[in-house]
């Protein structure tokens, strides 16, 4: 197979050969064997644009994803040859990294505990319990990796691999749960939770490694310095697993404006915190909302009410400029006034009620609104009917409902 050596393209479809003769049952070592040269050579960015040309072609993401650990058997000797990826302290791979590592001892201090557990240790449960919620914490690195990574990657064309792995992280997640459901339990069997265990480990040790040798070196080569400052930017929100960020004796830098809004947005764009949306958009967006809205300025005036399909109360283009004690009954305008003295002086950002009315329960709360050194700048009246909502019980996952779907 050394003809595919050298030539881009040629060495893509090898690859994509190969991963194509692993889902049509040929092994490990009868693909290595046939395409050594192929194989030992080939790089996480190569690895990662044959998986995804085959899910460009009708190969499905589940597929993939079922097979991806196979993957990686087949070319693991080659990944290991490819240098980690840049350790920088405060870099985002490097936080990544710095979790794996937390994440690997846990599961190491876990496998102890078990094994106490199994030998009657007295304390062993309890301390299994307060390990298995801490690897719960999991979350917010996979929570990261998928809402603000890959949406970068995307942009790059990098989608097939980021999906199938979003996949296997929900997977994860699943086992999880079960473990921690187990180990929750009254009376919990130690030979189920090891057996459970197992699996679950494995499979996390497993979504370490793709991590570090095909995500974030296809990460590295295709991020800019700026987009790498956005994501760091964005990752506060989110958090962090046990990794504490170091702080430079520098200066807190100014907030990473992304490239969409740093330069001159396209004519009738918006610019938002976070992104930049038409006028019609925003009020598309608005009028769709389950939710009644209006707005009150910091000098007490409506400025603004949503017109969704199914209003609460009533409002008219009239009350635009007015003054928002004049739109209540005179017995409830003392209540507003206080509300509105509490806001601008601080006293509170939030004020609630419920009421019942024509049958429904209406949920009725008032938030303020202060920018960034905490002005006041008014507030909005959100009013929600949550009958069907008190309503709810059990659980319902996504499309659920839909003809045919099957989880």
């Amino acid at each position: 197979m050394s003809e595919y050596i050298n030539n881009a393209s040629q060495r893509k479809e090898a690859l994509k050969e190969v991963i194509q003769r692993l889902h049509a049952g040929e092994t490990v070592e009868a693909l290595k064997e046939k395409f050594g040269d192929v194989i030992s050579g080939a790089t996480a960015s190569e690895i990662a644009e044959a998986e995804r040309a085959l899910i460009g072609e009708g190969v499905s993401v589940a597929e993939i994803q079922t097979l991806c650990d196979l993957h990686v058997a087949v070319f693991r000797d080659s990944l290991d040859e490819e240098p980690a990826p840049e350790s920088l302290p405060g870099h985002p791979v490097f936080t990544f990294r710095m979790e794996n590592e937390v994440i690997m001892r846990l599961l190491e201090a876990m496998e102890e505990t078990l094994e106490a557990w199994e030998e009657d240790d007295p304390d062993a449960l309890d301390s299994l319990r307060q390990q298995t919620e801490n690897l719960a914490a999991i979350e917010k690195h996979y929570s990261r990796k998928e809402n603000i990574l890959f949406p970068y990657l995307e942009k790059k064309g990098f989608e097939g691999p980021s999906t199938v792995m979003w996949g296997v992280d929900n997977d994860i997640r699943a086992e999880i749960k079960a473990f921690r459901n187990l180990v929750a339990d009254s009376d919990p069997d130690a030979l189920d939770a090891a057996e459970l265990f197992d699996g679950m480990a494995d499979n996390i040790r497993e979504m370490i490694y793709k991590e570090e040798k095909i995500l974030f070196p296809a990460a590295l080569d295709r991020l800019s310095d700026q987009e790498w400052a956005e994501i760091r930017e964005q990752e506060v929100e989110i958090g962090f697993v046990d990794v504490k960020m170091r702080q430079s004796g520098q200066a807190q830098a100014e907030p990473v404006v992304p490239e969409q809004q740093a330069s001159s947005l396209p004519e009738g764009l918006i610019s938002l915190a976070t992104g930049a949306l038409t006028q019609e958009q925003i009020n598309l967006m608005l009028t769709h909302l389950p939710v009644d809205v209006t707005f009150v300025d910091e000098h007490d005036r409506v400025r603004y009410f949503s017109q969704g399909l199914e209003r609460i109360f009533d409002r008219s283009p009239a009350i635009i400029g007015r003054e928002v004690t004049k739109c209540h009954p005179p017995q409830s305008v003392h209540r507003v006034t206080i509300i509105l003295d509490d806001f601008r002086s601080g006293k509170r950002d939030v004020a609630e009620f419920w009421i019942q009315m024509g049958g429904q329960f209406i949920h009725i709360r008032y938030f303020a609104l202060r920018d960034a050194q905490g002005t006041y700048k008014g507030c909005i009246e959100v009013s929600q009917n949550v009958t069907h909502i008190r309503a709810l019980e059990g659980e319902r996952r996504l499309l659920d409902d839909a003809p045919g779907y099957t989880d």
